[in-house]
C-alpha cells in the first residue's frame, strides 16, 4: 500500500473520532441544563460504558499500528515531537489492553489519563507548529527531521500530528465517558430550602 492509501482511511477515522468527541461534549453540556437530556445521557452512558475500554484500546492499537507503518512501511523518519507522542501512546496499548482484560476502568483511568493528557498537549503543539511554522520555534537538532514539515495533508488539514490528536482525544473521551462499576447516574440536586 502507498502512504496515502493508509493515511486516507486513518484521516477518515480521525474525523469520525472528532465527531464522537464533539457529540459527547454537546451531550455533556446539554445534560447539565436539561433534565430530559440528562435521562437520555445517562442511558447512553450505560449503553456505551461496556465498550468504552475496548474502544479506547482499539484506538490506541490503531494509532500505534499507523505510526509503525509510517516509519517502517512508508520510510518516514519520526521527528522529535512524534517520538514524544509515541512515548505517550505506546504504553497505552498495554495499559488499556490489561485493563480491558481485567475489566478495570479505574486503573485504566489512573494510568492512561495522564499519558493521554500529555500526549494530547504534545500533539496540539505539534499540529500548531505545522500550521504556523514561523510563529513557534523548536530546535529539533542536527540530522533530525523538521517537526514543522508534514509528509501529507489529507483533506487539506489532516496530518500525522492531527491523527495523534484525534486518537488522544477519543481515548480520553471514552475513558471519561464510561461509567465504572458502582458509579451511579447523576442525581438531581436537591432544591434549596
Amino acid at each position: 500500500m502507498t502512504l496515502l492509501g493508509v493515511a486516507t482511511p486513518l484521516a477518515v477515522l480521525a474525523l469520525i473520532a472528532d465527531a464522537i468527541v464533539l457529540a459527547a461534549l454537546v451531550g455533556l453540556v446539554l445534560s447539565r441544563v436539561s433534565a430530559a437530556v440528562r435521562g437520555w445521557w445517562d442511558g447512553l452512558r450505560d449503553l456505551v460504558s461496556p465498550i468504552a475500554l475496548p474502544g479506547a484500546f482499539l484506538v490506541s492499537l490503531i494509532a500505534v499500528s499507523g505510526s509503525l507503518y509510517f516509519q517502517f512501511g512508508a520510510d518516514l523518519v519520526p521527528c522529535q515531537l512524534c517520538w514524544f507522542q509515541r512515548i505517550c501512546m505506546y504504553p497505552m496499548v498495554v495499559l488499556l489492553g490489561v485493563s480491558m482484560l481485567r475489566r478495570d476502568l479505574v486503573s485504566a483511568r489512573l494510568y492512561a489519563l495522564p499519558l493521554g493528557v500529555v500526549g494530547l498537549g504534545l500533539s496540539i503543539y505539534h499540529y500548531l507548529l505545522e500550521r504556523f511554522p514561523g510563529q513557534i520555534h523548536l530546535n529539533c537538532g542536527a540530522g533530525q527531521p523538521d517537526c514543522a514539515v508534514t509528509p501529507f495533508n489529507i483533506f487539506g488539514f489532516v496530518s500525522i500530528p492531527y491523527l495523534a490528536l484525534a486518537a488522544f482525544l477519543l481515548i480520553l473521551t471514552l475513558l471519561l465517558f464510561a461509567r465504572s462499576d458502582g458509579e451511579e447516574a447523576w442525581e438531581e440536586e436537591p432544591a434549596a430550602c
